[in-house]
């Protein structure tokens, strides 16, 4: 059985997978690495709405990214999805799908696709060698490109423009809110907050350049962002002036939300997830 709950590595044991459990994972096409032979897995139908992948211009080559939307006319509100360290993969997919079901436009570019595919191997050490392998600058022109590709398109109300993301995609939430003016608002879920193992600048040394309003979403029980990196956040925000709030599920380990883990809590899924919709339309994305 594998709990995958530690953005900087595995632990002994973690790796630990069933015949069964590799099984399901490659059926299912969820990131195998990751996946529980216990886990009860969501999956949200295509019912009214437009699923796709589609190819987005960066400035180097064409990246893929799913995209999900209601099928109904008009221009919607879109939110921009930063995938966990497992890239787009089944569960991400699904994600894209339950926000479109909420009226966004959900779009979740592959992030990772220069260097490899996470989703299909069991060993974190190569998950972690092509996440580390994408610079700051090539992640941020990724999404400057994605951003420009759904501006081109008719469905999509750019005045109306949050962002989320999960673990890696946590922090690229943060970092996202702030670079781009155009975010209204981001809900991140168990970014990293400080220095650590990707490229990037950490989140905490970037508040003072902070744009939009930020919610994060934090497990109490999480090995690898702890309750010092959330409350010297917390400070930190509230010595730049800087609008965010930060929320912690105290018996929660990092990836609460992924229900394909066994790390994943459905109490406080059911908590979350409303949370993040209702902080988004306080903010102007809905």
């Amino acid at each position: 059985m594998v709990t995958l709950t530690r953005a900087e590595g595995t632990q002994p044991g973690d790796l630990d997978l069933t015949r069964r459990s590799i099984a399901l994972a490659v059926a299912g096409g969820y990131a195998v690495a990751a996946y529980s032979a216990d886990a009860e897995t969501i999956t949200t139908d295509s019912v009214g709405l437009v699923t796709e992948t589609v190819e987005i211009q960066t400035a180097d080559r064409k990246i893929p990214g799913f995209l999900a939307r209601p099928a109904a006319k008009g221009k919607h509100p879109v939110v921009f999805v930063n995938s966990e360290v497992f890239g787009v993969h089944e569960w991400v997919k699904d994600i894209c799908r339950r926000l479109a079901k909420a009226g966004y436009v959900a779009l979740a570019p592959d992030l990772f696709v220069r260097t490899g595919d996470p989703s299909k191997t069991t060993d974190m050490t190569v998950v972690m060698n092509i996440v580390k392998a994408q610079p700051e600058a090539q992640v941020l022109g990724d999404t400057t490109a994605s951003l420009k590709y759904l501006a081109a398109q008719p469905y999509a109300d750019m005045k109306r423009l949050g962002t989320t993301g999960f673990c890696w995609g946590g922090g690229a939430v943060w970092r996202d809110c702030e670079t781009f003016p155009e975010f209204k608002a981001g809900v991140a879920w168990y970014g990293p907050l400080k220095a650590g193992p990707y490229p990037r600048t950490p989140p905490i040394d970037g508040v003072k350049d902070l744009k939009c309003p930020v919610l994060g979403l934090y497990g109490g029980q999480d090995k690898s962002i702890t309750a010092k990196d959330i409350e010297d956040m917390r400070a930190a925000l509230k010595a730049a002036g800087k609008e965010g709030e930060i929320i912690v599920y105290p018996d929660s380990q990092h990836g609460f939300l992924a229900d394909y883990r066994t790390s994943y809590d459905p109490k406080a899924s059911a908590d979350a997830w409303p949370k993040m919709l209702a902080f988004f339309k306080a903010h102007g994305v809905a």
